[in-house]
């Protein structure tokens, strides 16, 4: 220990990197120290000298042992960043996002993110630590959470594949926000390095021969229904299921289709008729050219009358009872042009290979057009039966491609297709 015995006021520790001093009028000894390359000051809040050089090696100690650890920033830590995040998300995406939502960062944040993060410095979270963070909640899912508010007993079984994607979903958030505030220069690789897909399922799709299946056993049903008040929307089903696979539209586009959306022109090629239909999706308008066989569908939608209800059930049991004349049937009114095209009441349930059923609403994919399906067979003949076309160009009049495409095929090689499985259709 070297003294400056002129003020006694100024004394250097552990070969002159610590500094023990004192401030103007003050009692209190303080430390200061050059650590990561920063000086840094602190006081011991100690009046005895003995006493007040123990708690200054100590911090130094300290400093250096975080330092070592990489854990020594210079205050913008991930906790800062996360308490930023929170005050801002809510507030500017505010009608934007689900109240659910919002809490569930917060809730992420609070019981694994800050406590693994959050004496981090920003830069220091990295590709590496963000793996040391999905192996560590891969391994300590049943020891007891101190900071949840939980009763529930600890989990039984590791968290799933998106429960670990929504915490690294607010992590990328809150890094966002480092870099906003220019606490962080940019984003580290969050991305799993192994197993990138972790859900395989082959996404279902009909064949020839079981689209000509299931068009028929609704052609039959809307022929003959099981009760005379289903016809109408057997019909409607029909007429729907031709629609979809003639002009290659979403689920989603279909439902939110209406009449003006939808008009019957001539081919320029083939001078035949064709569907040319505005498709509003959540990205703006786009433009879809149909196959003939579409037309005829949509002509009969255009001219089917609405149905509407003169009497409730129990209204006409107590007419009945009561021997009243029963009501004049209502005037019919056809569609009109802002009417949706399609009214859905319910999903049209269709069971795969695997028997596993799916609905036609559930599909994310746009179901393939028959025109362009036809066309793919003979080009895809030795792969095998469920290779994915979701590749092909969607009839878009758009894609310049697509006029090389005729509109009719020959049909393919009936030795090409294997028996159809079973395809059952629960009522609309």
């Amino acid at each position: 220990m070297k003294t400056n015995t002129s003020t006694m006021s100024n004394i250097e520790l552990m070969g002159g990197k610590l500094q023990l001093y004192r401030r103007g009028k003050s009692s209190f000894w303080w430390c200061a120290a050059s650590v990561g390359g920063k000086q840094r000051r602190s006081t011991t809040k100690k009046e005895s000298l003995q006493q007040a050089q123990a708690i200054a090696e100590d911090w130094y100690l300290t400093l250096q042992g975080k330092e070592r650890a990489g854990i020594l920033g210079s205050g913008n830590n991930f906790r800062r960043a996360a308490d930023q995040f929170l005050k801002e998300y809510g507030v500017i995406t505010e009608g934007q996002r689900s109240p659910r939502w919002v809490e569930g960062h917060g809730i992420r944040l609070r019981l694994h993110l800050i406590p693994f993060f959050g004496d981090l410095h920003v830069s220091q979270i990295t590709a590496g630590k963000v793996q040391e963070y999905r192996v560590h909640r891969m391994t300590t899912y049943n020891v007891p959470n101190p900071l949840s508010k939980s009763t529930l007993p600890p989990r039984t079984k590791p968290p799933s594949r998106s429960t670990l994607h929504d915490e690294i979903v607010t992590l990328r958030l809150v890094l966002k926000t480092a870099i906003r505030h220019e606490w962080l220069d940019h984003l580290p690789d969050l991305s799993p390095p192994y197993k990138t897909q972790g859900k395989i399922v082959h996404r279902p799709w009909f064949s020839p021969a079981e689209y000509k299946q299931l068009y028929e056993a609704t052609r039959a049903n809307a022929r003959k229904p099981s009760r005379i008040h289903y016809k109408w929307n057997a019909e409607q089903v029909h007429d729907f299921v031709l629609f979809m696979a003639n002009t290659g539209l979403r689920p989603d586009e279909a439902k939110n289709l209406q009449h003006r959306d939808v008009m019957i022109v001539d081919d320029e090629q083939t001078g035949e008729k064709i569907l040319e239909i505005e498709v509003r999706g959540k990205r703006g308008i786009g433009f879809c050219k149909s196959t003939p066989s579409a037309v005829r569908p949509y002509e009969r939608l255009l001219a089917r009358p609405i149905p509407e209800q003169v009497e409730t059930r129990r209204q006409g049991q107590l007419r009945r009872k009561e021997g009243g004349a029963p009501p004049p049937p209502p005037p019919l009114e056809t569609p009109q042009p802002t009417d949706p095209v399609f009214h859905v009441g319910s999903i049209l349930w269709v069971f795969d290979r695997g028997q596993y059923a799916f609905s036609i609403f559930f599909r994310r994919e746009k179901p393939f057009p028959e025109r362009l399906l036809r066309a793919a067979l003979p080009i895809l003949a030795g792969t095998p039966r469920n290779a994915p076309f979701h590749h092909l160009p969607r009839a878009s009049p758009s894609f310049s491609g697509l006029r090389a495409l005729p509109l009719s095929f020959p049909p393919p090689a009936k030795d090409r297709l294997a028996p159809p499985p079973s395809i059952g259709a629960v009522g609309w």
